[in-house]
């Protein structure tokens, strides 16, 4: 699963740019078939947008392969537009009809095809799978012009031959399959539009939903839906049956589906998932253009996708049923819907907008359910933006020395596969746990390590653990590291001091639970710091006392504090409350905010928290001063 996540974020650079396209688009469209042909305003719009939108796949090439990379890098990017270049040259009607010695107008369709999504995905993993095993490859004396990223791109593109020579006879076989089941599936109503509806849209990450709609759009089978809708040579009530259905879910459906996504999007990422949404869901709406909002979750969550491809299915099937026609000859948006209007073959096209807000209903609902029920990383919940990002140092020569310690403690750079963090702990994934040195990351900074299971590994430090993973990043890069300072001279040694006192103002009002007792291991064993819980009975948190806010995580469950005496205070509201997204909780302050004893912090329903199924028990921690005895008043 954390691979399709990391694919679907990966899409994510290049769908940006995808909605604004689709609109210039749809306008051009929209001007041609009211003027009546093409004029130089449409051309303008047309090719505006076009030249985004025809280059979709190749886009993704690019996309996945720098998201893919171990590190964002331009060669990554590169290797990804050669991987693409080498297999749709292969791969395009003109050198299939050379390699099999006929006309291209006798080539199988198949390769008609093959610039599609699938394609620029592949292509871009392929990219970034050659970049990560060859960037820092050594050749000898005589190659060594082509040593390191240089080898990158010639790798790649004898990959992809190999790639493109498998495809050449797979290919034609699963495209020419499907347009069999598309024919076949034809004689079974409004059942086989419904599974037409359904396929449609689960193959589009393959790029295979263009054989099926040959079959129901053209003169593959003698259906010819679209061409006999536009030029009035159908069958009134039955030519348009292919195409109805997509009305109501391309233009209210996926919006809704986006609102869904907005509205469970983790608080402080929810500025950012809004333009990207809201775009998808305008062009989406008029143009009918879906795939910037599908591929926004088609990766991160593809059981919602599959959950969309049913729906699809159902409402093909429902329009076929009832007396509603329509057609489109661009895809199934508001501007489509309009200009099919006085259609002859149009039958009773204003029940599509009927159908369109019952199905807003059922997939923001049904989203939202399934979002939150199944804890689905859709945009704006994945872990890697799950805290906020503060003003990061990453010069700081501490920092640096803390990380490459660590560094050397887990085993080495090597041996670290996935490095990131969240409030106070480095989270990875270790090659070989056996090889992690616990004393030594302890003697390095760290308060405690944990090893949930498997290869994960996590390293408690504190607040500014933001600060140590981007030394870590630095010195896996090769940065220098500063030298670190020797013992104490002339044998001194180091005198254990008292342990300290603190009391805190108790930040919520509820019963005093003693740590040991907090259902989680790393609070209940000290890893993070001694402190105290509390079970809450209040429903605001407040300051402990006058300092800076240094940390206020985007769910509003944590909230990390520099107290004016010194003190780093962490306030954990319940446990494992961060799954719950923000629902539930309201921040009342900003990172960097100056607070005094007792001024309001977050405010928390528990009755939420207790519905979710999470322990409301709150633990106060004090980083920094790991003998200190904490108490509250």
């Amino acid at each position: 699963m954390k691979f399709f996540q990391r694919l679907g974020r990966s899409l994510m650079l290049p769908v940006a740019v995808l909605p604004v396209a689709a609109i210039l688009r749809g306008i051009g469209y929209w001007i041609e078939t009211a003027a009546g042909d093409a004029n130089l305003v449409s051309a303008i719009f047309s090719t505006a947008g076009g030249a985004l939108l025809d280059n979709l796949a190749l886009l993704f090439a690019i996309g996945v392969s720098i998201g893919m990379a171990s590190k964002t890098d331009g060669t990554s990017a590169l290797a990804g537009l050669v991987s693409w270049l080498v297999i749709t040259s292969m791969l395009n009607p003109d050198a299939v009809a050379v390699f099999q010695g006929i006309e291209v107008d006798a080539v199988n369709p198949a390769f008609g095809n093959i610039e599609n999504a699938f394609i620029g995905i592949l292509a871009g993993l392929i990219g970034a799978v050659c970049y990560d095993r060859f960037k820092n490859v050594k050749l000898p004396d005589w190659l060594s012009f082509f040593s390191g990223k240089r080898s990158v791109a010639i790798v790649t593109a004898g990959a992809s031959l190999v790639v493109a020579l498998v495809l050449y006879f797979l290919w034609p076989f699963v495209y020419g399959g499907l347009v069999g089941f598309g024919e076949w599936i034809v004689t079974l109503g409004p059942i086989g539009a419904g599974i037409y509806g359904f396929l449609n849209r689960l193959l589009i990450p393959l790029g295979l939903h263009h054989a099926l709609n040959s079959v129901f759009w053209f003169d593959v089978a003698g259906i010819n839906d679209l061409n006999n809708f536009l030029n009035d040579t159908g069958t009134y009530g039955v030519t348009g049956q292919y195409m109805t259905g997509f009305f109501p879910i391309m233009m209210f459906g996926l919006p809704g589906a986006a609102l869904a996504m907005y509205v469970t999007a983790k608080t402080k990422r929810k500025k950012i998932v809004a333009g990207i949404l809201l775009s998808s869901a305008v062009s989406s709406f008029f143009v009918g253009v879906t795939e910037p909002l599908e591929f926004a979750f088609m990766f991160l969550a593809p059981w919602l996708y599959v959950v969309h491809a049913v729906f699809t299915g159902i409402s093909m099937a429902i329009t076929t049923i009832l007396p509603v026609r329509s057609g489109f000859g661009f895809s199934g948006g508001f501007i489509d819907l309009v200009l099919s209007w006085v259609n002859p073959l149009a039958q009773n096209p204003w029940v599509i907008f009927i159908m369109g807000v019952v199905w807003f209903a059922i997939y923001f609902f049904v989203f939202r359910w399934i979002i939150l029920r199944f804890r689905l990383k859709t945009p704006g919940r994945e872990d890697d933006d799950e805290f906020s990002d503060g003003p990061v140092d990453t010069t700081d020569n501490g920092y640096l020395t803390t990380g490459a310690a660590f560094i050397t403690a887990l085993g080495g750079k090597e041996n670290i596969v996935e490095l990131d963090n969240c409030a106070t702990r480095l989270r990875m994934e270790i090659g070989d746990v056996a090889k992690v040195d616990e004393a030594a990351l302890k003697r390095a900074g760290a308060t405690g390590t944990m090893k949930p299971g498997g290869h994960s590994v996590q390293v408690i430090y504190g607040l500014n653990v933001q600060f140590v993973k981007d030394a870590m990043e630095l010195v896996m890069a090769g940065a220098e590291v500063p030298d670190t300072p020797g013992p104490a001279a002339d044998g001194a040694v180091a005198v254990a001091a008292p342990p300290r006192a603190i009391v805190l103002k108790q930040p919520i009002a509820g019963a005093m639970v003693p740590l040991s007792e907090v259902p989680d291991e790393a609070f209940a064993q000290a890893a993070l710091g001694p402190g105290i819980a509390v079970e809450p009975t209040g429903d605001t948190i407040v300051a402990p006392g006058p300092g800076r806010v240094e940390s206020m995580f985007p769910t509003g469950h944590a909230i990390g504090l520099a107290l004016d005496d010194g003190t780093e205070v962490l306030i954990h509201v319940g446990i494992d409350t961060v799954e719950m997204a923000g629902d539930g909780f309201e921040t009342l302050v900003e990172q960097g905010d100056i607070v005094d004893e007792g001024t309001p912090l977050v405010r928390v329903d528990l009755a939420k928290v207790r519905a979710a199924g999470h322990p409301t028990v709150t633990p106060i921690v004090v980083l920094n001063a790991p003998d200190a005895v904490v108490g509250l008043r």
